[in-house]
């Protein structure tokens, strides 16, 4: 039970009476909703109404403005904590009837945040540990910006709410540590201590101590009661002045206010009830009615939205009296448009590579088309989990981000990190400024995956450079060979994966990769040596997803589809099957996303339908069968890899031009 002296005198508009108000609309949309997180919103509208009418820099008018804090709900289960706030600073679209419309189809409260920057929504949250994460990445970019355009231009701060769950999951050890290796002094973290779970009481499983944990990180730590205003205020401002990131411990009661179900792990993830909310709004003296703000707390939430309009005005100001060069480089970085110059750059190496035919692995090729196009397309910034060696993503001259005070490279060591680097990186890109890509071995991109599932949900353009991409890595083994990644990729809606077969389809998949602004791209990129393939260079053929890459005389009998390393032995294959009287073309598939979106007629034209269709592809089968039809032949890998040199590894499991001939033969055999 609150005592009833704090709430007292609420027709005053006071700090009790803004909270309420979040705490109200809370109870309201997820009663009507029957379904949501009333607990959370209820036990933090403390710490936000502090945050929100005090500390943060925002203008619900110019919601994109560039200079503004970023405000990241990682605990996004509650995520009517951050509706509430929205429509309350006037954000135009977050309405009322949107909160009303609450885990409704189409509306803007959507279950879970879901990014909508004009709508002050900054990063889609839900997956736990991943919006602190990303958080980190938005406060890395606010450092790499401001050290290239200074505090005239960049100088604002990334705040967070998180909960238990987000600092009990894994990413969270990856993030923060590799936040304070960097000293990110602009990243403050509001930890949602309340100490309920799902299952109960955190104490069940969760017995850390969290400011000593976040203390060896390298962090300043404070603890506060979250029901304090004056103690939030007090911490929030010395966090500001920290030199290293941020993380304030707040004590809350979860579901603050209802009479049975505070301090519950039933108000954490269940509506309240009608009896619960009653007692609730006679707890907080809250006498009206759903979804209604008095009109006096209305205007002073709205005049605290109100509040950032003069910052935004200053800052304009200086932006338009900065020298001309310094504004044309900030609107270009913002815009994140890649230069001709660049596509130029990649033409010239396309043309360069048919010339001098090279036999070189993808990775490498990777490496020597991001040499051809650094100083192009200043937004680029990279990075490896440790494996720059390996991915060959670190060029020549572009200096690193070693350290707190170094934020001037653009090429970012993350260390032993792979679930941080592919959040991170989406925080670079949703902070804008950026594109930015990672390099690790494809068999790792699990502990990316959920990240690059969330960068496809929020059409956010990451680049994710994963080489050693499949037995052809050889002596490393099974653990380290993949055989399903590239199904489980492509099977991510809004995700383009790449599997370039020499150095102009390695540069043609790059070009579309950084074209690709509505989602994620994964190169997937070879460990062994490579010969040229292709013999044109004039048009990015890559960009049909499939096409015709070796033709035989007349109509052919077999199609024999393959990707990356396999394309060579798809042309030795075609070369066997002709010498026996075999009609055979080779169609190289280095994007099957691409070449699904393609017209029918050109679909039919590749793939004529009276031909045996083959795919051979040292991994999975799954995702080919629609392409090879009822009949279809595929070979590739139904088991896990093996431990040995690569070229005996394809003997072994079949992947050679005698062995895929064989399999061809006895098919047409079978067919007549």
């Amino acid at each position: 039970m609150i005592p009833a002296s704090t709430y007292a005198n609420i027709d005053a508009v006071s700090h009790d009476d803004m909270a309420n108000a979040i705490r109200a609309l809370a109870m309201d949309a997820v009663q009507a909703a029957n379904s949501g997180h009333p607990g959370m919103p209820m036990g933090m509208a403390d710490v936000a109404t502090v945050l929100f009418t005090k500390f943060l820099k925002f203008n619900p008018a110019h919601p994109t403005w560039a200079d503004r804090d970023r405000f990241v709900l990682s605990a996004g289960h509650g995520s009517m904590l951050l509706y509430a706030l929205l429509y309350l600073t006037g954000y135009e679209r977050m309405p009322l009837d949107e909160i009303k419309k609450f885990r409704q189809l189409h509306s803007h409260a959507a279950g879970h945040p879901e990014v909508m920057h004009n709508a002050g929504i900054e990063t889609t949250t839900g997956p736990l540990g991943q919006g602190i994460a990303t958080a980190v990445g938005m406060a890395l970019g606010e450092r790499m910006l401001n050290a290239q355009f200074g505090d005239t231009l960049v100088d604002h701060h990334t705040y967070v709410i998180a909960s238990d769950g987000d600092l009990m999951e894994g990413i969270s050890h990856e993030c923060c540590s590799l936040a304070g290796h960097l000293r990110l002094n602009k990243l403050i973290v509001l930890y949602d201590d309340n100490g309920i779970s799902i299952d109960g009481k955190t104490d069940l499983s969760f017995s850390d101590e969290t400011a000593k944990r976040f203390q060896a990180y390298g962090w300043n730590t404070w603890e506060v009661n979250g029901h304090d205003p004056a103690q939030i205020e007090a911490a929030i401002h010395q966090a500001r002045e920290s030199d290293r990131p941020a993380l304030i411990s707040c004590k809350t009661i979860i579901g603050l206010g209802a009479p049975t179900k505070a301090n519950t792990a039933s108000s954490h993830g269940s509506p309240l009830g009608e009896e619960e909310i009653a007692g609730a709004r006679k707890n907080l003296g809250w006498i009206h009615p759903p979804y209604f703000i008095p009109e006096k707390i209305l205007q002073a939430w709205r005049t605290a939205g109100a509040r950032g309009a003069a910052d935004y005005a200053e800052w304009d100001k200086r932006y338009q009296a900065a020298p001309a060069q310094a504004r044309i480089g900030f609107e270009a970085r913002q815009d994140c448009e890649i230069l001709p110059a660049a596509t130029k750059a990649i033409a010239e190496y396309k043309k360069q590579a048919v010339k001098d035919k090279p036999k070189i692995a993808t990775r490498a090729a990777s490496g020597q088309v991001l040499e051809a196009i650094k100083t192009l397309v200043p937004q680029l910034v990279g990075g490896s989990a440790d494996l720059s060696g390996s991915n060959l993503t670190k060029t020549k001259g572009v200096p690193d981000v070693v350290q707190a005070g170094n934020f001037k490279g653009r090429y970012i060591h993350y260390g032993v990190r792979e679930h941080a680097m592919a959040a991170a990186m989406n925080g670079l890109a949703l902070h804008g400024g950026f594109v930015p890509y990672g390099g690790t071995f494809l068999v790792f991109s699990d502990y990316c995956r959920p990240a690059i599932r969330l960068a496809a949900l929020m059409e956010q353009r990451v680049i994710h450079v994963m080489t050693h991409d499949s037995i052809g890595l050889g002596e490393d083994g099974p653990t380290h060979q993949p055989v399903e990644h590239l199904a489980s990729l492509r099977v991510i809606p809004n995700v383009k994966v790449f599997r370039p077969a020499d150095p102009v389809e390695t540069a043609e998949c790059w070009e579309l990769a950084l074209q690709n602004s509505g989602g994620p791209s994964v190169l997937a990129l070879s460990r062994q040596n490579l010969p040229t393939v292709r013999t044109d260079y004039n048009e990015n053929k890559s960009a049909r997803g499939a096409y015709v890459l070796s033709d035989c005389k007349g109509t052919p009998q077999v199609v024999i589809m393959a990707t990356g390393s396999e394309i060579t032995i798809a042309l030795d294959a075609q070369k066997l099957l002709e010498e026996s009287g075999v009609a055979a073309r080779v169609v190289s598939a280095p994007c099957l996303e691409l070449f699904a979106t393609q017209k029918d007629s050109y679909r039919a034209e590749v793939l004529p339908p009276a031909a045996l269709r083959v795919a051979v592809e040292a991994a999975s089968q799954m995702c080919w069968d629609k392409y090879l039809g009822e009949h279809g032949l595929f070979c590739g890998m139904s088991t896990f890899g093996a431990s040995g040199p690569y070229e005996e590894l394809y003997k072994h499991f079949g992947l050679t031009a005698p062995a895929i001939v064989t399999k061809i033969k006895d098919k047409l055999q079978a067919k007549s």
